[in-house]
């Protein structure tokens, strides 16, 4: 593997470039340290759509479709972990 002057493959940045994480400054409980990587995700599938639909690739409707099917994966989520329900 090609290794880089800033450190990790091409690989390892190409995904830290494109899937960003970001530390947690919330309440440190299980459930919202999952909550909050399930809307990371959710963030970086926004993005991805977004880019396909900008670029043609994607229909207003698939691309509303697909966003609709991500954030109900987020509410699932919270009703599930209990997030907000306080």
């Amino acid at each position: 593997m090609l290794e880089l002057a800033y450190g990790g493959t091409l690989m390892e940045q190409n995904r830290k470039f494109l899937y960003p994480r970001y530390k947690y400054r919330g309440e440190a409980t299980p459930e919202n340290i999952a909550f909050d990587g399930q809307l990371q995700e959710f963030a970086a599938q926004v993005n991805m759509i977004a880019g396909l639909h900008t670029g043609g690739k994607l229909s207003s409707q698939e691309s509303y479709q697909r966003l609709k099917q991500y954030w109900k994966q987020v509410k699932t989520a919270r009703q599930q972990w209990g997030i907000g329900s306080h």
